[in-house]
């Protein structure tokens, strides 16, 4: 019980120190938006701002994980 508590803890905070804005509703309306948009092919100006010139210049990645860091860049730093 003591091990999962430390885990859980350590997830959290580990989340706030990444992304302070994590635990705020309205940074959460804006990830739900952008994902809505993107269903739709209307990709946002607050995301495309967020992604590096690195991915640019090689192409974004098809990888779930590289998409979720990029949208939660642009929604909870």
């Amino acid at each position: 019980m003591k091990n999962l508590f430390f885990l859980i803890f350590g997830v959290l905070i580990g989340s706030w120190i990444s992304w302070p804005g994590i635990f705020l509703p309205e940074n959460w309306k804006c990830f739900n938006e952008i994902v809505e948009n993107s269903k739709n092919e209307k990709i946002s100006i607050k995301a495309i701002l967020a992604v590096s010139p690195k991915y640019i210049l090689r192409g974004i990645p098809e990888d779930n994980v590289s998409k979720f860091r990029i949208v939660s860049d642009a929604c909870f730093r």
